[in-house]
């Protein structure tokens, strides 16, 4: 048998449940693996290998029962410190789980540790290392997740999304995250930065993986994307308002894919994003730095010393916006809304690039959202896949986008992508 840190959610899954694996087996797996490689990639905010092992062993039946689960640490654990990527909230032990983590242990999943954010899943990277080089970022917010679901060290996670936080680092380190419709994995209990554009979102090694846990704690049937569709996806090339900000290698990627989804007998044309929604790129930074800015009150009040200069300068930018700015700035996402289905007239999916390129070197900057925040803005589904290297060997991405609430549709025609590309 493969080694069991490195099945994928969905293989693991049938084996527990063929009885040819056991959660505890699963586990001591993975926790082999963070013994070998985590003071290296360094993706936990906090880990406990006994907690782990005793979560195991009491993993409930359910569709994720015995799947180790890495949690952004800005969502609430009630049995593991959640410190929100901050000095301010060192050592807070909240009472309670956030909801997305109290339905994963409803479904038999196994919490085994807190992953890395930066600060307050907005600004200062953490220390994590992209595994595939640990001299450049694996992206962020949702740092340690992605890591980790690449390095063998669980196979599911959450992250979450304000501009590019999921679908970013998974891109950078050669997994599949899926940013669902807004609202669909619910909110409460997660340190909330933008109340119009937070989403939690999930990251695993493969799609199918992604709909079975999304699936499993939202409540909702997102289908087998293993299954294949009876016919080809209509699908529409979106180079997007941010094109040239795309590196070399995502020039070449894109044009790279589209012949490849030709091949595959995907009806394939160019689509442009309708007028207006270019002024996302605008409107974006002031809606979630305001947000930002109001949701930090009380650490700003009292522990204001203790927030990084590079995030007071983008809370002090967005408390500085005035009414009307901020008002302007959600009238733009809403006429964005309004008009992106007239975009998918005819179309089953756009395919757009996940990222401007390859992860860039160093810990200091998580790269930049620019090829995410419109979509995340709009409220509307985003799946990445791994689609080649760069020129530095590390993973690209490309990022499959639907409809609002067509989570079950974008995430099958994301396998169909995966699959036609390779």
């Amino acid at each position: 048998m493969q080694d069991p840190a490195r099945l994928t959610a969905t293989a693991a899954a049938r084996l527990i449940r063929a009885g040819a694996l056991t959660p505890g087996e699963l586990m001591d797996a993975c926790l082999a693996r963070i013994v070998e490689r985590d003071p290296a990639v360094r993706a936990f905010a906090w880990f406990d290998a006994d907690a782990a092992r005793r979560g195991a062993a009491a993993a409930r039946p359910g569709p994720l029962r015995g799947l180790p689960i890495g949690v952004k640490d800005v969502l609430d654990t009630a049995d593991m410190p959640s410190e929100y990527g901050s000095p301010i909230w060192r050592g807070w032990r909240p009472r309670a789980d956030a909801a997305a983590v109290a339905w994963a242990r409803q479904a038999g999943g196994v919490v085994i540790g807190k992953t890395v954010t930066t600060e307050f899943a907005t600004r200062k990277p953490g220390p994590t290392g992209n595994p595939h080089d640990l001299r450049h970022t694996p992206g962020g917010s949702s740092s340690g997740s992605a890591a980790g679901v690449a390095d063998g060290f669980f196979p599911l996670a959450y992250g979450t999304q304000t501009a590019g936080s999921v679908i970013r680092p998974a891109a950078f380190c050669g997994v599949v995250g899926y940013k669902p419709s807004f609202g669909t994995i619910n909110r409460f209990g997660m340190k909330l930065m933008s109340e119009s554009l937070d989403t939690v979102g999930v990251m695993a090694r493969s799609v199918a993986d992604c709909a079975l846990f999304a699936g499993a704690v939202a409540g909702r049937d997102l289908g087998d994307p293993d299954v294949r569709p009876d016919r080809a996806p209509r699908i529409g090339i979106c180079r997007s308002p941010a094109w040239d900000g795309a590196a070399p290698e995502t020039q070449a990627l894109l044009p790279r894919v589209a012949s490849a989804l030709v091949r595959a007998g995907a009806d394939v044309v160019d689509r442009e994003l309708p007028s207006g929604v270019a002024a996302i790129a605008e409107a974006h930074p002031i809606v979630s730095s305001h947000e930002s800015g109001r949701a930090l009150g009380w650490e700003l009040a009292h522990a204001r010393d203790q927030i990084s200069d590079e995030l007071r300068e983008r809370l002090e930018f967005g408390l500085a916006q005035s009414a009307a700015a901020v008002d302007e700035a959600h009238a733009v996402f809403d006429r964005a809304q309004r008009a992106f289905p007239g975009c998918m007239e005819g179309l089953d999916a756009l395919v757009t690039p996940s990222a401007p390129g390859q992860a860039p070197a160093g810990l200091a900057w998580t790269g930049d959202p620019v090829f995410n925040l419109i979509w995340t803005s709009l409220h509307v589904p985003c799946v990445t896949v791994p689609a080649g290297t760069g020129p530095d060997g590390l993973p690209l991405g490309i990022q499959i986008v639907a409809r609002i609430g067509e989570d079950r549709q974008a995430l099958a025609w994301a396998q169909w992508v995966a699959s036609a590309i390779g």
